[in-house]
């Protein structure tokens, strides 16, 4: 019988990762960035890496998650090249907290979020928006767990002082659900819960 190689995934999975992760790397990297049009520029940019180690991938479950540390690694890589900066702080406190999330809270969980540190950052975006656990965000930034645990507690701390008691983060009342065995937190920074 001839040999033959292993095939590696289609161009046509390729195009159906891209249509499956772009939603959440764009989200992902809207938070991080906080300018759409770089947001976009990023993931093509991890979407394009991805793609140029394609042949290489043998399981396609797992491109998604390749995917997302590319685009991470281009955020990180892009704040290393540059002082990054868009937001200027106000000085200005958020207005009291409405009883139910709104819009406005959103806004003003996000304008925190962007004076945060890009790691510190990353991590909060991972951990809450895209509910990572520990060691998945560890893994999709290249750090130890230990620093995922200082740089989530350093990042919570921060946003609470910025944010003061306008919105709920992990950590300021009991999960209203268990979701597993892993460290993951059911709140997000915008006070929502799965």
């Amino acid at each position: 019988m001839p040999f033959t190689a292993p095939r590696g995934p289609t161009d046509e999975e390729f195009v159906e990762l891209v249509h499956a992760a772009w939603p959440s790397l764009y989200r992902t990297a809207v938070l991080l960035v906080r300018e759409h049009a770089l947001a976009e520029d990023l993931v093509q940019t991890a979407l394009a890496r991805t793609y140029s180690h394609w042949h290489r991938i043998r399981d396609t479950g797992a491109a998604q998650a390749y995917a997302r540390r590319a685009m991470v690694n281009a955020t990180t890589s892009m704040f290393r090249r540059r002082s990054f900066r868009s937001e200027r702080p106000t000085g200005q406190m958020p207005e009291p907290p409405a009883r139910e999330p709104d819009p406005a809270e959103r806004l003003d969980v996000l304008a925190a979020l962007a004076q945060l540190p890009p790691r510190q950052r990353a991590v909060v975006v991972l951990r809450f928006y895209e509910d990572l656990s520990v060691a998945e965000t560890a893994q999709a930034l290249g750090i130890s767990d230990g620093t995922v645990k200082s740089q989530t507690s350093d990042a919570l701390r921060r946003l609470r002082s910025l944010l003061g008691d306008a919105v709920d983060l992990p950590g300021d009342r009991p999960a209203t659900t268990a979701r597993s065995s892993s460290t993951r937190s059911t709140a997000t920074p915008g006070g929502h819960h799965d």
